[in-house]
């Protein structure tokens, strides 16, 4: 049996964000930001499907008021939950049911209460929508970013060519784009960056076998960075293998800060204050 995590000892002396987790699809929620509060996690980005469960949307502030309550049951009065904010649309797997969702997404768009569009784009992996389908569904997330004033969070699976095509073309939201879950070279990350893209790294980063993914973390100025879990998916090493959550993404900024070739806290500020700028400005506290 896997030893306890132990989370207040994942803590980095700074504020942390986790840029891009799936709180929906942890089997407790509440207990995760919990866990993330013991780690100095402040800051959730939590994806919505709106094809799938829009639950997150209503529960979210339950989930935070509980593992409030856990903390003070268990002597961390000196702790906070962590904000969690809400990103809303539909993954590119579902695109083909994007169309039925999108005067839902636009009217959540203009409502205050989520924080960013997607995730949308494009994954030509599994393709499990036409890509004829995922480029138009990903257009028109794009265009609802644009027109709500919010950020676009931004999915690209063995697509980077065609996602920067659109982006070059629709143009990048005026409140910032983010290509997330990168795993590319820091050429491919320049390309996005030379639009506007801010760039956010998961636990990849921490593989043995992803030095061209660190390479382009190190690429990536500290004032364009953002670090996430993409929880339950993708844990960090020495986790590889478990189920993911927002306080493990502390290993991934440790592996970003190697690769600035700078202290943790710093790495960890300056991806916290990025996050910050992008999620806490068109949402709702």
């Amino acid at each position: 049996m896997a030893r306890p995590i132990d989370f207040a000892g994942l803590a980095l002396g700074a504020p942390v964000a986790d840029a891009h987790a799936h709180l929906d699809m942890l089997d407790d929620p509440a207990q995760a930001l919990a866990h993330a509060a013991l780690a100095g996690v402040q800051l959730v980005a939590t994806a919505v499907d709106l094809s799938e469960d829009t639950r997150t949307i209503v529960e979210s502030e339950a989930w935070r008021v509980e593992a409030a309550s856990w903390l003070r049951a268990h002597g961390f009065e000196d702790r906070a939950a962590p904000e969690v904010r809400i990103v809303a649309g539909v993954h590119p797997h579902n695109a083909k049911d994007a169309a039925t969702v999108e005067q839902n997404l636009a009217d959540l768009a203009s409502s205050g209460l989520v924080a960013a569009i997607g995730e949308c784009g494009l994954d030509y992996h599994y393709e499990h929508s036409p890509r004829a389908v995922q480029r138009t569904a990903f257009e028109r997330h794009l265009s609802i970013a644009h027109e709500a004033g919010l950020p676009a969070i931004v999915h690209l699976r063995e697509a980077h060519d065609e996602g920067y095509e659109v982006l070059s073309r629709i143009g990048v939201p005026a409140a910032g784009c983010v290509v997330h879950c990168f795993t590319e070279d820091a050429q491919t990350a320049q390309r996005f960056l030379e639009l506007g893209c801010f760039v956010s790294f998961g636990g990849v980063t921490t593989f043995k076998k992803a030095d061209a993914v660190r390479s382009a973390a190190a690429a990536v100025p500290l004032d364009r960075l953002l670090t996430e879990t993409d929880c339950p998916f993708l844990a960090p090493e020495p986790f590889r293998g478990a189920t993911n959550e927002p306080a493990l993404v502390t290993q991934v900024v440790r592996a970003v800060a190697a690769a600035h070739g700078v202290d943790p806290s710093v790495a960890a500020s300056a991806a916290f204050e990025n996050a910050r700028r992008l999620f806490c400005g068109g949402a709702r506290s």
